[in-house]
């Protein structure tokens, strides 16, 4: 009989325990931004679906999830990540008196909200980030690599080899699980290689954008050191036919000119080059028409050759004249002959009557 009690006070118990993490899975927060696949314990995850503590986020390798907690705590997990919400304890004043998230893998960006700093703590397999009231991306590796880019307030990050402090904005720490840490510096995309992964900090660089005002929090010159972006720059331009110019330019034969003369057309004798040679000056073909006009055709182009044309034609008309002058006196001279001859007829016929 009691064998039978026992058993059923057994199975009891395992079916409270069984049915215990569904009945205490309290709501901590809820999804505001989803992007491609994110998933949780019971599913995936969708804008406005509750996540709880204890609750595993995953999302896939182009996925991307953004929540809000209780305590307008914000966290972004970006893509092939996994964190766990590891302990939440809210009170009645809407803040939270503990807080901590366990990152397995991927990158995120956290904000804190209106709780107290030493409410907050985030697991990393190299370490233990402390918030001071701050905003910060971290990356976690497959190896456990670790680095933590400090956007605003102040952090610490404390491992096996010791704490580091983060103060200043941009502000960056890179850990390793075996205890290697580096000293807290400007970040640049240099540490991209360091990490081994160009698609780590992905919020930094831009190949991932987070909506509303955590997404304003970005920068740190990281933008230039995005392999994806590359894939978006437009195509190069077309080559600048002005670059093509000089050797178009080398080849003209045009400004040679072999064939203009070497000396002016007027210093040349003119029956070398006659006047139906150069059919560009038709207008100097008149001195064919007139007598003398071959000779003296370059003079037509000479300031003052007018006046010496209008010598010679004054010259020929007062030779004109001087002909006609003697021609006029011969005829007196007949004329008078005539008279005489007459005259002498005359008084030889009066002389023989």
């Amino acid at each position: 009989m009691w064998g039978w009690r026992s058993v059923s006070v057994a199975m009891l118990c395992i079916a409270l325990s069984g049915a215990w993490p569904a009945i205490a899975a309290e709501p901590v927060g809820q999804a505001v931004v989803i992007k491609t696949q994110v998933t949780g314990q019971s599913g995936p995850i969708e804008v406005d679906t509750s996540v709880h503590r204890n609750e595993r986020i995953k999302t896939s390798p182009s996925g991307l999830g953004q929540f809000v907690f209780r305590d307008g705590t914000k966290l972004a997990v970006g893509w092939g990540s996994s964190v766990v919400i590891d302990k939440y304890v809210f009170d009645d004043s809407q803040s939270v008196k503990k807080l901590t998230i366990r990152a397995a893998k991927g990158t995120f960006r956290w904000v804190s909200g209106n709780s107290n700093s030493s409410a907050y703590q985030i697991l990393t397999p190299a370490g233990t980030i402390g918030v001071r009231g701050t905003a910060f991306d971290f990356y976690v590796g497959p190896d456990g690599t670790t680095a933590v880019v400090l956007l605003n307030g102040a952090a610490r990050f404390c491992g096996p080899g010791g704490c580091r402090q983060l103060q200043q904005r941009c502000d960056c720490v890179v850990a390793k699980p075996n205890g290697d840490m580096s000293a807290a510096r400007r970040v640049d995309p240099s540490i991209l290689a360091t990490l081994g992964n160009q698609r780590a900090l992905p919020f930094l660089s831009g190949n991932q954008r987070l909506a509303g005002g955590i997404g304003m929090l970005g920068g740190c010159n990281m933008a230039s050191a995005a392999p994806e972006r590359r894939d978006r720059n437009r195509p190069p331009p077309p080559p600048d036919p002005q670059k093509q110019d000089p050797p178009q330019k080398q080849a003209e034969p045009q400004k040679e000119r072999p064939n203009k003369p070497d000396k002016p057309h007027h210093d040349k004798p003119h029956h070398d080059r006659p006047h139906h040679d150069r059919p560009d000056r038709p207008d100097k073909h008149d001195g064919h028409d007139k007598p003398g006009g071959h000779g003296r055709h370059d003079s037509h182009d000479r300031p003052g050759n007018h006046s010496q044309n209008h010598g010679n034609d004054r010259d020929h008309r007062g030779h004109d004249r001087d002909q006609g002058g003697d021609r006029d006196h011969d005829k007196d001279r007949d004329r008078d002959h005539d008279r005489d001859r007459n005259h002498d007829k005359g008084r030889s016929f009066n002389r023989n009557r």
